[in-house]
């Protein structure tokens, strides 16, 4: 979407009451439109913010003009001066981070026994094939004459 432009395209990030929006300006109008905005964001504190502008292929150049960082000041209870602190690892409510899922359920008994009956006789079912494909081309290789 931002490929071969003649204007320039922005980027807004905000980070609001535990709230992340990003707005995305790619028409060159001058007008924000929402990209995503999700609530609930907990982000821990005492990390560093940074951005690169590295494609991967580098297929494209994309150049960063200017950072503008701020950090507003607004007053907090007790009680949401705990909770921030307690953040150690990126959390959104009611969502699943990549990565982060919960540990599988050990199978049952009478799925690992399936499964395991299923492979061997796949195996089997294999093994036969390959001794009769085997042969065939046995029998086809004694059938020439020189």
């Amino acid at each position: 979407m931002v490929r071969n432009l003649n204007h320039d395209t922005f980027l807004v990030i905000r980070y609001v009451k535990r709230r992340l929006t990003v707005m995305i300006d790619i028409d060159g109008k001058h007008e924000w439109r929402d990209c995503i905005d999700v609530p609930g964001v907990h982000l821990p504190r005492g990390y560093y913010f940074g951005t690169s502008s590295v494609t991967g292929d580098l297929s494209d150049n994309h150049d960063i003009i200017s950072l503008k960082l701020y950090q507003l000041t607004v007053e907090r209870t007790p009680e949401e001066e705990k909770r921030d602190r307690e953040v150690f690892l990126p959390v959104v409510d009611n969502l699943k981070l990549p990565g982060m899922e919960a540990p599988l359920e050990p199978m049952s008994g009478l799925a690992l026994f399936l499964i395991v009956f299923f492979s061997l006789v796949a195996l089997v079912f294999a093994i036969v094939i390959g001794v009769i494909v085997y042969n065939k081309w046995q029998e086809q290789s004694r059938k020439h004459f020189y």
